[in-house]
């Protein structure tokens, strides 16, 4: 305890309040020295003035400025009960005369033996300089005192220039690569940098050169930090972390100086690693926004570029870096010789969440039913971050149901949370509206079992979350990375699917397909303005979507196109939302009975399951493909299907076998044709 109490004392006395204090107590305590003479009793002054009437006073000083009288008696007498030889009065203004009169008078008639004396008295020198330079010492304390503030502590007043990066000790706890899952690739580049600083000889000798810097880019929650926190845990060498905030300040100049001593700390002790955590609040493109660049941060920019490019690569000193906004970055940051090398930390595919499940799931109990690989089929699409809340919500959940083992019950409500909230279980919604809300969310899930490339229907609900009054989860049985023409206006009927049940069971629609209305807009333009899915507009790409951060994104932009090709757009926008609330129209026409009784089962259950979907729906038919593509022109598409790969053509020759049909050579099968795979692109 007593290194802690200590540690705590001088914390304690670093602050600059408590040496306030002390300056003003020592203050005081001089002016006290140096006023203050001997000690006199004070008396009234009718007692004074009756002691200069009788002998055996030794002196009489009269003071002036202060209107006092003191009395030195040869011999001590009580006044007041208290023996004293020292006596003092004060006396009004306008008696000073009269005193200095009766003091002459006792002095002539030899009562005082010793000498008579009226003095002025001065200010002391020092004491008038403490009390001249005490307010602005003060004030000079208070100024650093709040520089302090703002440079984070008192160790650190003045220190404007130096760096606020935190160099990674022994005792930090460390994470390692083995603690990162689901990003196999960009665990395999930084490895290579961490083998290169423990062996570089095997590297120069093939005259190989280590990337001066690495870019991890990728949307919130992937993992870039905790990437860098496994190289800061396995490289072996210093390792300084920073943010890119930390940079900028309201200091003229500070950015740049801090820039040049993080990189003098890097160096002095190189073979080094530094890393600048969102590195875009100062490494944003020069000269960019509305009203100009920001001298500022441009110059801590350009400090930063030139510590980069004067690297030595024999030193050993390595910058990585992380945004999520690689294209707002400077070209001459992104240039080979700065970061030489750019590592894409992207949401994590099916075998990735598996092992990302698994990681976050170390140490906590489970139900033996529970199967992570199943909690992963269910979260398309889920970053890193996602799916350890995930995790995390499950076991908060468990713990405030007085569970002791999480169960599936608990990661399905978790999934849940994570994509649209808490359940709001108070919300307090009338039959009607629950009836309405209710063949909304049908609508949407029979469309979506009755469209062809629509992903299954994995639950509805028509409990409120968040800011809905209830969903329709869909989830695709497998990762995809690109979506056809006949997908997306699937898409689009699903979408539309709420609204249609609305118009035809209650003949008018409601405020509630707000949400559906603006993602089917935005799918339907971006099918003609940038995928080229229209025969009428071609394979054109129009307008821009590289939105500007610094106009306020669409703010600025100007058209790529004209007037009339504007109205083609918006008329075949309009054609292909028409044309998929059509199709979802017929298919509730078609199967009123079915949303029906799905309805019926919402308003009993709340919630309805894929299980139960499929019993529901078991007579619904699958559609045909809405609207073939027919904007070929004159390019003809060939009538021979797809290459067959050779794992393809086995199991279609096994099929056919076992059909009694039999494979017929390398090239298009004869039978089943439709088992054929399709072009996705």
């Amino acid at each position: 305890m007593a290194p802690d109490n200590s540690m705590e004392r001088t914390r304690f006395f670093r602050r600059p309040v408590v040496w306030i204090i002390l300056v003003i107590i020592g203050v005081v305590a001089l002016s006290s020295f140096f006023t203050n003479g001997p000690s006199y009793q004070r008396v009234d002054t009718s007692i004074a003035l009756d002691r200069l009437n009788q002998p055996g006073i030794k002196k009489v000083v009269q003071k002036d400025k202060e209107q006092t009288l003191e009395i030195d008696l040869e011999k001590s007498e009580e006044f007041a009960g208290k023996q004293t030889d020292k006596i003092e009065t004060q006396y009004p203004y306008e008696l000073t005369d009269e005193v200095w009169a009766q003091v002459l008078q006792a002095k002539q008639q030899n009562r005082i033996s010793g000498n008579v004396n009226a003095t002025v008295s001065g200010d002391n020198i020092l004491l008038s300089i403490l009390i001249n330079l005490l307010p602005i010492a003060i004030l000079v304390v208070l100024l650093l005192l709040f520089m302090s503030q703002m440079q984070g502590g008192g160790s650190r007043v003045l220190n404007f220039g130096k760096s606020k990066a935190k160099m990674i000790t022994k005792d930090t706890p460390k994470t390692t690569f083995a603690d990162v899952a689901g990003s196999d690739e960009a665990v395999e580049e930084l490895q290579e940098i961490k083998d290169f600083l423990q062996n570089p000889t095997k590297y120069q000798a093939l005259g190989a050169k280590i990337p001066k810097g690495v870019l991890l880019f990728g949307s919130p929650g992937t993992g870039k930090t905790l990437l860098a926190r496994a190289v800061a845990g396995e490289a072996g060498v210093p390792f300084y972390s920073i943010s890119g905030s930390d940079f900028v300040e309201m200091f003229v100049g500070v950015g740049a100086s801090r820039v040049r001593d993080l990189f003098e700390q890097a160096k002095s002790n190189a073979p080094a690693i530094v890393f600048v955590d969102e590195i875009d609040a100062v490494g944003r493109h020069r000269g960019a926004g509305m009203g100009g660049g920001h001298d500022e941060r441009e110059q801590t920019l350009n400090q930063l570029l030139v510590e980069m490019d004067g690297f030595d690569t024999k030193g050993g000193v390595i910058l990585i870096a992380a945004t999520n906004r690689p294209d707002i970055l400077d070209p001459a940051l992104l240039r080979p010789g700065r970061f030489d090398r750019q590592i894409p930390v992207d949401n994590p595919d099916m075998e990735g969440r598996k092992a990302i499940l698994r990681v976050h799931a170390k140490g906590k109990p489970f139900t033996p039913d529970v199967d992570l690989d199943s909690v992963a089929r269910r979260t398309p699409g889920f970053s890193g971050a996602d799916l350890a809340n995930v995790i995390n919500e499950a076991a908060l959940l468990t713990a405030r149901n007085e569970k002791r083992a999480i169960s599936n019950e608990f990661l399905e409500e978790a999934i849940d949370r994570v994509i649209a909230g808490p359940e709001r279980r108070t919300r307090a919604m009338s039959d009607k509206e629950k009836k309405i809300t209710a063949y909304h969310e049908g609508g949407h899930a029979l469309v979506a079992y009755a469209l062809p490339h629509s992903a299954p229907v994995h639950k509805v609900t028509i409990l409120p979350r968040g800011r809905s009054l209830g969903h329709t989860l869909v989830l695709p049985t497998e990762d995809k990375y690109t979506q056809t023409r006949a997908e997306m206006i699937d898409t689009l009927a699903y979408a539309l699917g709420g609204r249609a049940a609305e118009e035809l069971v209650f003949h008018e629609p409601t405020t509630g397909a707000g949400n559906d209305i603006e993602k089917a807009t935005n799918l339907a333009k971006a099918m003609v303005t940038q995928y080229g899915m229209s025969s009428k507009l071609g394979a054109v790409k129009y307008g821009s979507t590289g939105d500007e951060p610094f106009m306020g994104r669409s703010m600025g932009h100007e058209k790529s196109y004209s007037d009339a090709v504007a109205a083609d757009i918006d008329g075949e926008v309009r054609a292909l939302i028409e044309l998929a609330h059509d199709e979802a129209w017929e298919i509730l026409v078609e199967y009123r009975d079915v949303l029906d009784s799905m309805v019926l089962e919402l308003m009993e259950k709340e919630t309805i399951t894929q299980d139960d979907m499929n019993r529901i729906c078991a007579r619904v038919a699958k559609r045909p493909p809405m609207s073939p593509f027919n904007g070929f022109g004159k390019r003809l598409p060939s009538e021979a299907p797809p290459v067959l790969t050779p794992a393809e053509r086995d199991k279609l020759k096994a099929q056919a076998e076992a059909d009694g049909q039999i494979a017929v050579g390398n090239g298009p099968t004869v039978g089943n044709s439709s088992n054929s795979s399709e072009s996705s692109n």
